[in-house]
């Protein structure tokens, strides 16, 4: 028997996205979790903010994917994952933060 997480409601994921943004300083929706990501740019954005910000909040979209998309997309504009979170602010994925960490500035961003 193999055990799959229940799908959240897209009520639940409104009040997850909304409770993550405004309670931590950094946040990451992503694939999979913190010790397993799911995916090279989930991994990608995780291993560039432990670089310079030993706390993160991390949420793994794989639970309601589609609702996360969308509720997301109210907060950034955008629907890809993984998507950062500093101080209720959307910085973007994994790309914008691998062009910050090349520009010197992610560290500045994280306010690490």
């Amino acid at each position: 028997m193999s055990f799959e997480p229940e799908e959240l409601s897209p009520a639940e994921v409104e009040s997850t996205v909304q409770e993550t943004i405004e309670d931590n300083e950094v946040a990451l929706f992503m694939k999979g979790t913190a010790l397993m990501p799911q995916c090279g740019y989930s991994r990608k954005a995780l291993g560039l903010i432990q670089q310079h910000h030993e706390d993160v909040a991390t949420v793994n979209v794989l639970q309601a994917t589609d609702a996360f998309r969308e509720s997301l997309s109210e907060y950034s504009g955008r629907e890809t994952i993984p998507q950062t979170f500093v101080d209720g602010e959307f910085v973007g994925g994994s790309d914008i933060l691998e062009q910050l960490d090349e520009n010197g500035d992610l560290a500045e961003t994280l306010n690490a």
